[in-house]
Parts: C-alpha cells; structure tokens; sequence
C-alpha cells in the first residue's frame, strides 16, 4: 500500500499527508460556513497549483454555500479554476 501512496505522491507533486489534510478538512467542514468553506477553496488551490482570485473565490464560495455544500461537485470546481 505504501508504494501506491508513494505514486500518487509523484504523480500529483503534492504530499500524501496534505491530500488526507484536505479530505478530512472537507469531510467535517460545515459548507454553510463561508469562513471555512473560502479556507478549504484556497487550500485546494494552493494543492493545484492554482492561483485562486479573489472574483473566482467569491464564485466558487457563492456556488457552494448556496445549497450547504449538498450537491458539492469537485468537477464543477475544477472547471472554475481553469
């Protein structure tokens, strides 16, 4: 199993204990919370190696908060940030 943390390790360019920070952070964040929910988005951007502006913060937050995070689709977010 290591040697599968070790791959994604090399093939993403990010750490395997940031990846399991982010999950954890997502799986207990309130998404009604825009203090918590701008922190995850500027985390997932800092992963990426994404720069995130402040309009596209706004946007991203905005369209997560508007239904609590129910429906969040890591897609959709990824299709903002490009």
């Amino acid at each position: 199993m290591d040697h599968f943390f070790k791959q994604v390790e090399k093939k993403t360019g990010v750490e395997f204990e940031e990846i399991l920070a982010l999950a954890n952070a997502i799986q207990h964040a309130d998404f009604t919370n825009e203090k918590q929910v701008r922190k995850i988005v500027r985390k997932v951007g800092k992963l990426a190696n994404r720069p995130v502006t402040a309009e596209l913060e706004d946007q991203i937050v905005k369209s997560i908060i508007q239904d609590g995070g129910k429906s969040l689709d890591i897609s959709k977010i990824e299709k903002m940030m490009r």
